[in-house]
């Protein structure tokens, strides 16, 4: 039996994954998804489109201590559908535009009459053309993959 704090940690999980695959999109491709839902439910600006820079950080090795690794630039924005229903969007580089779309699905996405129709309109193709590239990059890195080996000379 799973407690309200697993439910909750669930919705988080899934809401992060969905967050994710709009901030990773090509905003042309997002904006041609968006058109093809047809009218959206209007919605007003808690917070326009804004973009500033963010502090990236990262581990050494993938698991040791963490350090600043530098600065880059982020736009975010925020919206709520008349419904109350609230959605932000935080993206990559200074595409207002994309921030403003990821926040509109991300609200629509946490009302049920939306969720279905967007998830299997918008975010499963964009996940999957994410993993696609994603297995193209890494095939292209391991081209140039280098092995070391260390050859014994025989002397005692």
């Amino acid at each position: 039996m799973q407690t309200i704090a697993s439910d909750r940690t669930d919705a988080y999980a899934r809401r992060a994954a969905w967050m994710r695959v709009l901030a990773l999109a090509e905003p042309a491709v997002l904006d041609q998804a968006i058109q093809a839902l047809g009218p959206l439910p209007a919605h007003s600006a808690l917070r326009p489109p804004e973009s500033g820079m963010a502090m990236v950080r990262a581990r050494s090795g993938g698991t040791g201590a963490q350090f600043n690794l530098g600065e880059m630039s982020i736009t975010r924005c925020a919206v709520t559908l008349e419904s109350g229903t609230m959605g932000v969007g935080y993206v990559p580089g200074r595409a207002r535009r994309h921030a403003e779309h990821a926040a509109v699905l991300d609200a629509l996405l946490q009302r049920d009459e939306w969720h279905d129709r967007i998830q299997a309109g918008v975010i499963a193709p964009l996940a999957q053309a994410q993993a696609e590239r994603a297995r193209h990059q890494a095939r292209v890195a391991a081209q140039t993959q280098v092995e070391f080996f260390t050859m014994v000379r025989g002397e005692d």
